[in-house]
């Protein structure tokens, strides 16, 4: 392998593995598809001996634990989230039209995609069963809209949307019913990810946040190759809940009481974003490397710590800003009430909560590799407890800043 891999394409064999994690179908509460499913049968072709996988009552994340029971050492916890924003059934017409909610979706966005409906079988709770070939409709066609609707000056309400399964016949709703669908039943988009047309480029649905898992599992098993680490305990952590208030990371965050959180999760690529631009966003681009918080709850600490560290090894980095909250599992500290250092690390997407997210390989495996080497780096340090114990930020001890001039440095200028 590359010492600089975030510089070359991905591995088809990596590729591949991104895609299987991200096409587990772990709607919000129903994680387990990713987490065992795919995760722990993974955690374990590579976990060395002492390594512990821990596992929950109330919902279906995660923990790969390098030290279990090594409370004395210092707990890094690394976080991915499993969930996937998802449609759900709402009720049954008449007419055979299974009426839906949006979830975190435009509802203008879901309009003719092909989905796939899971549905717990009235007769053995717990068993589950899919219907597939169904898509979401609202309108029906253009020459029902009126003319607003034609135009653009009137969207679609959440209230229109439903599946359809091209019922026919007599009995439109019985046939339905009789499939066993009742509300609650999880609805997800049907569309794995695949190469883009641009070089190093990746699309489909569900990369929030996947992708987190994805990166996640990769520096778990970087750091397993690496033989381990010595003062740091590092807790890989595949959290549920996220979307809906980022539940099972702060639950994670309260049980195993981490000193540092690093949140994976996909950011924005403002830079693309269709009408945005006198809202002065951060220049954040897809291919520029990863991402990280600065402000909310963010460490300064931990942040010099992993910009440093991609400095080092000239891994391309993006700063992004928070405000009162990072958005992410970053958070899962402080809703838990634990004092710990934490910030969130992430790589720009476009078309956030659609069936066409798109990012770059190449920011992702920078992220993999700065969150791997920032660990390393952690478990370098002859205290790690008192790094973040004895130096806090102070500004009362800022230097003094002059201009100076207007000349581009020399490895910016063209």
């Amino acid at each position: 392998m590359s010492d600089t891999p975030w510089t070359s394409a991905m591995p088809e064999e990596q590729f591949e593995l991104m895609r299987k994690i991200l096409a587990a179908p772990s709607p919000v509460g129903l994680e387990g598809a990713m987490t065992y499913g795919v995760l722990k049968p993974h955690f374990e072709r590579f976990a060395p001996d002492g390594w512990q996988l821990h596992q929950f009552k109330g919902h279906a994340g995660v923990v790969l634990d390098t030290h279990p029971g090594r409370d004395d050492l210092f707990k890094v916890m690394i976080i991915g989230h499993a969930d996937k924003i998802r449609m759900q059934v709402r009720s049954i017409g008449e007419d055979g039209k299974i009426w839906i909610n949006s979830d975190s979706f435009l509802p203008n966005v879901l309009v003719g995609h092909e989905v796939t409906l899971f549905s717990e079988d009235p007769e053995a709770p717990g068993s589950y069963r899919r219907i597939e070939g169904g898509t979401v409709e609202a309108l029906g066609a253009i020459h029902f809209s009126d003319p607003a609707q034609r135009n653009g000056d009137k969207g679609i309400k959440k209230e229109q949307l439903y599946l359809d399964l091209q019922i026919h016949g007599d009995n439109k709703k019985q046939q339905v019913e009789n499939l066993g669908v009742r509300p609650g039943d999880a609805i997800l988009l049907e569309r794995p990810i695949r190469h883009g047309f641009s070089p190093d480029t990746f699309y489909g649905a569900y990369l929030d946040n996947g992708l987190g898992c994805f990166v996640t599992a990769e520096v778990a098993r970087l750091i397993a190759e690496a033989g381990g680490t010595e003062k740091v305990r590092v807790m890989f952590a595949i959290a549920s809940y996220e979307e809906i208030g980022r539940f099972g990371s702060r639950v994670l965050a309260g049980e195993l009481e981490p000193d540092a959180i690093i949140a994976v999760d996909v950011n924005h690529d403002y830079v693309a974003a269709p009408g945005i631009g006198d809202r002065r966003m951060q220049p954040l681009e897809m291919g520029k490397g990863f991402t990280m918080s600065v402000g909310s709850i963010a460490s300064e600490q931990l942040n010099r710590i992993i910009e440093s560290t991609a400095r080092e090894h000239a891994i391309p980095m993006q700063r992004d800003v928070a405000g009162v909250d990072t958005g992410t599992d970053g958070m899962a500290g402080v809703l838990a009430a634990v004092d710990c250092v934490a910030t969130s690390i992430g790589f720009p997407i476009r078309n956030m909560h659609t069936i066409s997210e798109t990012g770059n390989t190449r920011d992702v495996v920078a992220a993999i590799h700065a969150i791997t080497r920032s660990l390393q780096a952690l478990d370098a340090l002859p205290d790690p407890h008192r790094e973040f114990l004895d130096h806090h930020p102070r500004l009362d001890q800022a230097g003094p800043l002059g201009h100076r001039g207007g000349e581009k440095p020399a490895d910016q200028q063209s």
